[in-house]
């Protein structure tokens, strides 16, 4: 279970897409440079050059039939050389050294230049650099999926023409306010966990939203989720919750996260009938007869409540057991048949 918000934590969203054309990343070192030379196979649909000490996008701009470019864990600086690149479909500049959002206008022509009907993911990954604004992405009205971790974000803003976006990385930035995302109405995943963000704000616009992560920030009320009924998963761990309330209205919840927090009781989840998952520990959790609102939650699997009152009861797994029967795993451990 993850405590810092991120995808990567909750879900593997940015595994590399297949394909049977790889790149040929046998290359060898200038003499007096650090920088490794690389031999591309201009016919490659899918080239990672990932660890290879490139610093400089330049001497990509051949790579015209390419789809998706890997260039993770590298010192590139600039982003640069792509404005050929129009059969672009995702771009990961994972681990550089890139402080601004530039130079991307051409992947524009994302969709227009393929000429099969496949739904493609159009990517765009500038996670764990050291930009410090959300700029120069308006061109980009195909973009499906935007990940920022990890950089040094203050404000969420010049997203507004990114309405086909479907999934919003800014875990562990800066951020103070949930805002200007009410453009984003096909926006499914939010994920802003390990910021300092103090309300669940803004959010209402957002009717599509399935999962939201905001662990590791400084909210200590749940609220502001009234409109988004199609919300299934909803991690707030890490935060100063004392009282669960707020989801009336997201009846369709699957799993809830609401670990290390400050909660004292187990209270208003009886009309949460699709939970599968609740993630409840290390809180202040400490009577049994709290728990006994599981009895009907009949989709309910898997609960945590270790180091709470409640788990320190010597009985603690059997009598979760009794009150709801369907469990299959407490905490980490599976439940025996």
């Amino acid at each position: 279970m993850g405590d810092n918000g991120t995808a990567g934590d909750i879900v593997s969203e940015n595994d590399s897409i297949a394909d049977t054309n790889q790149l040929d990343t046998n290359g060898t070192q200038n003499e007096g440079s650090d920088e490794v030379e690389v031999s591309l196979d201009l016919e490659a649909l899918e080239i990672e050059l990932n660890h290879s000490r490139v610093s400089s996008m330049a001497v990509l701009s051949v790579l015209t039939k390419t789809e998706c470019l890997g260039l993770r864990n590298n010192t590139i600086k600039t982003i640069e050389g792509i404005n050929q690149l129009l059969g672009l479909r995702e771009l990961e500049l994972y681990d550089n050294q890139i402080t601004r959002i530039e130079n991307l206008d051409a992947l524009v022509h994302l969709e227009s230049v393929l000429e099969i009907p496949i739904i493609y993911r159009l990517v765009l990954d500038l996670s764990f650099n050291r930009i410090r604004k959300i700029e120069n992405l308006e061109n980009l009205v195909n973009l499906k999926k935007l990940f920022l971790i990890n950089n040094k974000i203050s404000k969420i803003e010049n997203l507004s023409q990114l309405a086909n976006l479907e999934l919003l990385e800014l875990g562990s930035n800066r951020i103070r306010v949930i805002e200007n995302l009410e453009n984003l109405v096909n926006l499914k995943s939010l994920f802003v966990g390990k910021n300092k963000i103090t309300k669940l704000d803004n959010l209402n616009p957002l009717k599509n939203l399935e999962l939201l992560s905001i662990q590791s920030n400084r909210i200590i009320k749940i609220e502001g989720l009234d409109q988004n009924h199609n919300l299934d998963q909803f991690y707030i761990s890490n935060n100063g919750i004392t009282v669960i309330e707020g989801l009336d209205n997201n009846k369709k919840l699957q799993t809830l996260d609401l670990a290390v927090n400050k909660l004292k009781r187990l209270e208003n989840i009886e009309h949460l009938t699709q939970l599968e998952e609740l993630w409840c520990n290390d809180n202040g959790i400490d009577d049994w007869k709290d728990l006994d609102v599981l009895q009907k939650l009949s989709a309910l699997r898997t609960v945590y409540f270790e180091r709470n009152p409640v788990a320190s009861h010597q009985m603690y797994r059997k009598k979760i057991m009794l009150i709801c029967p369907q469990i299959t795993q407490i905490d980490a451990t599976m439940c025996r048949t």
